[in-house]
């Protein structure tokens, strides 16, 4: 399948062209590099609206190469925001998130009219019919910017919709920062967020869950003792997989220490992601079981169907991606945690979906109670009880947003397209 990804600020601006060739609406689709959440949240919807066969053209949007040249923040400050943030993660360094946020949030106001240039001079080249925001922060500029931009064009005020990829809000200016946003929730509390802020009912919409990648959802075909064979470990122990996103993380060398040093009979999986530094020195660990270090893979969700549970980072796509494979979560609440990911460790302990622990100095004792039989079968049992399909709901959300659309591109047949009946909604 055939990504369509910016890498070039010239190349976004002239993608118009590509766009209205085909004759079809335009959906813009914004990520950020900040983690891997975004980017994978934005590729997985993209493949499933391509998939689905629905009659529009999507593009995805770096911010980074939206902004271009003319990034007012980087300009300011010498710095690009998603680069420090990965490397935080990189390094574990986590604590104070809550402080960092509010004082980037503080550099953006500093420079929102800039931003809303910036935007408005993308939106006027782009012109799309429906904007879909994955990220943060930079909502309130995006869609005044966009504002700016429609006075110039032709057609009604361009819909934007913000996907939040995080289970809930973490307010003040975060995801729900401007009246006329659409608002597409994963969680009942988050909706309800939607609602306490003044955000109109008919702006906010609810799925299932976070959007996942569409790998996901695809049984297994393979033989899974083969398998884990293959990778060095034992066919029959409990296994579990250790994950901190897309940069890995130093917090899983003490968490390999502790295992090792507690004598857990428990195999782990080690992934590293593209952290060489920390591929090198897990293998210089001495694990009492057979334990697989692995890199940076693409194949994660057939690795992760190797285990029985998920050990790391409360991020909402890992945790997701863990859950809907099957598998409980091990994961830790402090004030390492980030300020965004502290209500997934409330919404894990109050849907008995897993351990939060106070620390991974505890790993043992988690990794222990998933490895009682009883134990682990009541977090599995609630763990299947729930039914994410949110990426495959999602466009049909669009497409009552593309409502409002049609009347930028009257001539498109927005409603003449019927989703296949085998992706219909779940049940609630």
């Amino acid at each position: 399948m055939n990504i369509q990804l910016n890498s070039n600020y010239n190349e976004a601006l002239n993608r118009s062209y590509y766009v209205r060739s085909a004759g079809k609406p335009l959906i813009a689709l914004v990520f950020i590099d900040a983690g891997g959440g975004h980017r994978a949240s934005a590729i997985a919807l993209k493949e499933v609206i391509e998939r689905q066969e629905w009659p529009w053209n999507t593009v995805l949007v770096d911010l980074r190469e939206m902004l271009g040249p003319r990034d007012p923040i980087y300009r300011w400050t010498g710095v690009r925001i998603e680069n420090f943030y990965n490397e935080l993660l990189r390094r574990g360094i986590t604590i104070g998130s809550e402080a960092m946020l509010r004082f980037g949030q503080a550099i953006i106001g500093f420079t929102h009219k800039r931003l809303v240039d910036s935007f408005a001079h993308y939106w006027r080249k782009l012109r799309p019919d429906l904007v879909v925001s994955l990220i943060p922060n930079f909502n309130r500029a995006m869609l005044e910017g966009l504002r700016v931009a429609d006075r110039s064009l032709p057609g009604g005020p361009t819909p934007l919709v913000t996907i939040l990829t995080d289970l809930a809000d973490s307010p003040p200016r975060f995801w729900m920062e401007h009246p006329e946003q659409y608002l597409i929730c994963g969680t009942a509390e988050a909706a309800q967020q939607a609602s306490l802020a003044g955000h109109p009912g008919d702006h906010i919409f609810r799925t299932s869950g976070m959007i996942v990648r569409p790998e996901f959802y695809e049984r297994a075909t393979f033989d899974r003792r083969r398998e884990r064979e293959r990778l060095g470990l034992d066919a029959d122990l409990p296994t579990g997989i250790v994950m901190f996103g897309g940069c890995g993380s130093r917090q899983m060398l003490p968490i390999a220490r502790r295992l090792a040093s507690a004598g857990s009979r428990a195999q782990m999986i080690f992934m590293c992601a593209r952290n060489d530094d920390l591929v090198a020195k897990l293998r210089r660990i001495r694990m009492p079981s057979p334990c697989a270090i692995e890199a940076f893979t693409s194949d994660v969700a057939r690795i992760m169907s190797l285990a029985d549970f998920y050990v790391g980072k409360p991020g909402p796509g890992s945790i997701s991606e863990a859950l809907l494979l099957g598998l409980p979560v091990i994961v830790e609440r402090n004030m390492w945690t980030m300020v965004q990911e502290r209500f997934n460790t409330d919404w894990v302990a109050r849907n008995e979906l897993g351990i939060v622990l106070r620390s991974f100095s505890d790993v043992t004792m988690g990794v222990a109670a998933m490895s009682n039989p009883g134990r682990f079968a009541h977090f599995r049992s609630r763990v299947e009880s729930l039914r994410n399909r949110a990426v495959f709901e999602i466009p049909e959300i669009l497409t009552t947003l593309m409502s409002t659309a049609a009347l930028r591109n009257p001539g498109s047949s927005i409603f003449a397209h019927e989703a296949p009946a085998f992706l219909s909604a779940p049940n609630a």
